[in-house]
């Protein structure tokens, strides 16, 4: 990919996300943004762009909040609602087209669990997913695990099961 590129994709995926929030809707028709249809071949393939674009402010996030926080749980929950807050356009348009983008949803929690500490590497792909996806859960509801259940990684383990 050439400058030019990289600055036309970000052109599009800005421009996306104004209408986005302008419009208060929670999908971007392609034809209705200037050149996205030249740039994205799908609607999906615009949603897996926004969806790196989130990943990077995300990874950015935790790697604050972890130096800010002593629990990790509490990091990445800090981490995942102060990003959410400050890019509510495109957190809404990312969850409208979760179903879109399996793949990208699926690395998404995957992360938060590994980040968190409450999954391990050595798990399963799925299993580390469904814990990401509980904490997901919590995160999203703004409730602190912890004051929940005084076992953290027990807590998660039965919300993925039950899942």
């Amino acid at each position: 990919m050439s400058w030019n590129d990289f600055y036309r994709r970000r052109d599009v995926i800005d421009a996306a996300l104004r209408r986005a929030e302008r419009t208060g809707e929670s999908t971007v028709p392609l034809d209705e943004v200037p050149h996205a249809a030249d740039i994205f071949a799908s609607h999906a393939e615009l949603l897996a762009a926004l969806h790196y674009r989130w990943m990077l402010r995300l990874t950015g996030h935790l790697e604050l909040a972890l130096h800010e926080h002593g629990d990790r749980v509490e990091a990445a929950t800090a981490a995942w609602q102060r990003l959410a807050t400050e890019e509510p356009t495109l957190r809404r348009l990312l969850d409208a087209g979760a179903g879109e983008i399996p793949e990208a949803i699926a690395h998404e929690r995957r992360t938060l669990a590994l980040v968190t500490g409450l999954a391990d590497v050595r798990e399963s792909a799925e299993e580390i997913e469904r814990v990401g996806a509980a904490f997901l859960a919590l995160a999203r509801d703004g409730e602190r695990a912890q004051s929940r259940c005084n076992s953290t990684r027990g807590l998660f383990r039965r919300m993925a099961a039950s899942a």
